[in-house]
């Protein structure tokens, strides 16, 4: 098996701080620029499993590069360069408080919801009688806080303006921003045989203007299903074929966890960790058309580290 990335310490020029996320590790170069390097760690209910998935910082680097240039004529973004595969280098912003999620069916978090009996998500009214993986009549934007640690937290739109958290004048341009960014997003799904079925969004302000940051239309920020055979298996009510992270979730919850006080992260098994690593390839060919090629793992530090001073020294 290959080798797995699952962090980095390194000491760069210029460095002025290491933020660590679930899954990305972000060094702040003199307050100016970031440099992302994109682990292999995997996240799911808001915890790093124990394992990484070999390629799949690559996979999720790789696509969102390709999407931040596929959609910068819609709103700008931070990428200045992607000096590794695992890496994207660009702008510093000062990052809205909210995440924008937007949600085309009824899968995931909002069919967990509604199967609870609720008809109201983040302030959005859901119609009746729909059934899990049915396509909203439009697509509605549910936000969420970004919470510094444990879980992000649905909010509705009144509430994100009630407490201030957004401006309405800059959230209106947010909420325009997510539905042209899915739309597009869609578009280049249908092209090669997927729908994209829900996704989140980040934004920052960067010298008073609004731009697009972090990843975009990866398998952990959105969930794809494939478009063939769509409708012949809801009209038969089986489950869709879909490429994202949700089936690692089923897994877990599958094997008793699903991050809540008390539960253990179960061993995850060898040939598991190569099934989710071959979905994540899986996505990227399918989504880019194009085949993966895989990244020497001999010694993966060392070479994110050479190409990141090789950059800097630039």
């Amino acid at each position: 098996m290959a080798n797995a990335l699952t962090g980095t310490s390194f000491n760069l020029p210029g460095q002025k701080s290491l933020y660590k996320g679930k899954v990305r590790d972000v060094y702040n170069i003199n307050d100016d620029y970031l440099i992302m390097v994109v682990s292999d760690r995997i996240s799911a209910f808001d915890v790093v499993l124990p394992r990484g998935i070999p390629y799949k910082g690559q996979v999720l680097n790789q696509i969102a590069s390709r999407f931040l240039d596929a959609t910068a004529d819609i709103v700008p973004n931070w990428k200045i360069d992607t000096p590794d595969p695992n890496v994207t280098v660009g702008h510093m912003a000062v990052p809205y408080k909210v995440e924008m999620v937007i949600r085309g069916y009824l899968t995931g978090h909002a069919w967990r919801e509604y199967r609870s009996g609720k008809r109201d998500l983040c302030g959005v009214p859901m119609p009746e009688g729909l059934r899990e993986h049915d396509r909203f009549p439009e697509p509605i934007i549910t936000p969420a806080t970004k919470a510094e640690e444990g879980h992000d937290e649905d909010i509705s739109r009144e509430e994100i303006l009630d407490q201030g958290i957004v401006p309405e004048e800059e959230y209106i341009q947010l909420e325009d921003y997510t539905r042209r960014l899915f739309q597009r997003g869609t578009e280049i799904a249908a092209k090669m045989g997927l729908i994209l079925v829900d996704t989140k969004y980040e934004f920052g302000k960067k010298d008073g203007r609004i731009i697009l940051i972090d990843e975009i239309h990866t398998p952990d920020s959105s969930r794809y299903f494939y478009a063939g055979g769509y409708e012949e298996r809801q009209a038969k009510g089986e489950q869709q074929k879909q490429l994202s992270k949700e089936f690692v979730r089923q897994w877990l919850i599958g094997n008793g966890f699903q991050g809540k006080a008390g539960q253990s992260v179960p061993e995850i098994p060898d040939e598991f960790v190569e099934e989710v690593s071959d979905r994540y390839i899986e996505l990227y060919e399918r989504i880019t058309g194009e085949k993966f090629i895989q990244a020497d793992t001999s010694d993966i530090e060392q070479r994110i580290l050479q190409n990141i001073n090789d950059f800097i020294s630039k």
